[in-house]
């Protein structure tokens, strides 16, 4: 495997996130450029690309420690945060990753940084355990959050902000929702055990990884007997509680694991809906995995209602709005980066639009569920209580804060019944 073509990758990776762009994107983008990058060449560029986001805070620190001035070269500070973090978080041999980095960054430009480069690698090495102490008494490099972050969080769970914080800095944990419909989690783990795979329970028919694995290795994957699901995301489905003949629709359906779950928790009548036509396509081999031929897919704007929309009332509304995505920053560390103080905001106005809009195709007695992956409360509670107040005929009959931890990421849920 080429370390040096996963570091520079990396990199690339790093200073396009800092210029703005989406990491998802940017990753799929290098790859479509390298399609002949080995398995572990691609697995590496993963890693440092996700690790260097997931560790921003306390690397950019500890960089900043070693400086006299800032560096104002992004394509240096980037390979320098990625072998940063190669010496920090993985098992790579010390003197390859330093070597594969001076090497690189001696190409930058006429050579100018390869000495400058030598000599801060080779210090982090050397004072490695004195930096990581000193980020423990800076609360961005402590948590892996901008300050801006630490402070709303403080806000508004004064209680809970230090083990949210906490929880955004780990890795996501892989959970798994088994398909009621052919077993459930204790038949299932007898088979994860019988292929070397250890995991436990979370409920009836969720299962947590104890590691994650390719889904490629599940027993009964391509088979539809499990899919991946946060166990937080899975609880759409129970409040929804879908009976047979339900006329659901699931707006802003895509990737579709909350329509394969109401499938398999009723027979009911799906309309999955969703603007992007790529990823309704994922909505379509996830139901054809699971083996689902009953639901409608609509590519349209839910806003638009003569794009999409027959007249016939539904008896239930996913709500699942798009939103800020704070609740799942394990899986996208990039967005603690991307966002700024007044996102949420922003999108709570889109929010409210799509909420009347979807609100108009609900029955008598009908029931929504605005859903959302935030922590934000202006995407949560705020935003239900502008919805109730813009619609007497709206009624709360529950709603839920899901904070990030160690068996699901964060989510909102608000069950709204129609009068």
């Amino acid at each position: 495997m080429s370390m040096a073509l996963a570091q520079k990758l990396a990199a690339q990776s790093i200073a396009a996130v800092a210029a703005g762009q989406n990491l998802q994107d940017v990753l799929t983008d290098i790859r479509s450029k390298h399609p002949d990058l080995t398995p572990q060449e691609s697995g590496a560029l993963q890693d440092i690309a996700y690790g260097c986001q997931r560790h921003g805070g306390s690397l950019r620190f500890m960089l900043g420690k070693m400086l006299n001035k800032p560096i104002d070269n992004p394509q240096l500070e980037s390979l320098l945060l990625a072998a940063l973090y190669q010496l920090n978080h993985t098992r790579n041999a010390p003197h390859a990753v330093v070597n594969e980095a001076v090497e690189a960054i001696g190409k930058i430009g006429k050579g100018q940084y390869r000495s400058f480069a030598n000599a801060i690698l080779r210090r982090f090495l050397r004072e490695k355990d004195k930096l990581n102490t000193a980020c423990k008494h800076n609360n961005v490099a402590k948590y892996n959050l901008p300050e801006w972050w630490i402070d709303y969080l403080k806000n508004h769970y004064p209680k809970h902000w230090h083990n949210i914080a906490a929880a955004l800095q780990d890795r996501p944990p892989m959970t798994l929702r088994v398909n009621r419909r052919r077993s459930n989690a204790e038949q299932y783990l007898s088979i994860l055990a019988e292929h070397g795979i250890n995991a436990k329970a979370l409920d009836d028919y969720a299962v947590m990884l104890e590691e994650a694995v390719p889904v490629g290795q599940l027993p009964g994957f391509s088979d539809g007997l499990v899919s991946v699901q946060d166990f937080g995301a899975q609880q759409a489905g129970y409040l929804i509680n879908p009976q047979n003949g339900d006329r659901i629709l699931d707006a802003c359906a895509a990737p579709g694991g909350k329509t394969g779950h109401l499938l398999e928790l009723a027979d009911c009548h799906v309309t999955a809906l969703d603007i992007d036509p790529v990823r309704l396509q994922r909505v379509q081999s996830n139901l054809e995995r699971l083996k689902f031929q009953t639901a409608s897919l609509k590519c349209a704007d839910a806003q638009d209602l003569n794009a999409w929309y027959d007249k016939q009332n539904f008896d239930v509304i996913l709500a699942d709005v798009p939103c800020t995505a704070s609740g799942v920053v394990r899986r996208n560390p990039d967005i603690k980066w991307l966002r700024r103080p007044g996102d949420a905001a922003k999108t709570a106005r889109q929010q409210e639009a799509l909420l009347d809009t979807l609100w108009q195709t609900l029955t008598e007695n009908g029931k929504m569920l605005l859903a959302t992956c935030s922590i934000f409360v202006e995407e949560n509670e705020q935003q239900l209580q502008k919805f109730l107040n813009r619609h007497d005929d709206a009624e709360l009959i529950s709603s839920h804060v899901l904070l990030p931890n160690k068996h699901q990421d964060g989510f909102y849920y608000a069950l709204i019944q129609k009068h």
